[in-house]
């Protein structure tokens, strides 16, 4: 009997991005709606990658197989 494969869950794949030493990258939050009061500095931060925090990477390598 064949073991299924595990299935990847899109919407996670859409929002996160492998790196070519494995870590997993995601773009911040807070930046879509109610910018005039952000600054301008805190905005810039906000375009920016992070990584993943270690916290979530269980749930993530769940939904993300690859």
């Amino acid at each position: 009997m064949q073991k299924l494969k595990a299935k990847t869950k899109r919407a996670a794949a859409k929002r996160i991005k492998k790196t070519g030493t494995g870590k997993l990258m995601r773009m911040k939050a807070f930046k879509s709606h109610i910018l005039t009061k952000k600054s301008a500095k805190r905005k810039r931060n906000l375009r920016k990658a992070t990584t993943l925090d270690k916290t979530n990477l269980g749930v993530v390598r769940k939904l993300l197989p690859y």
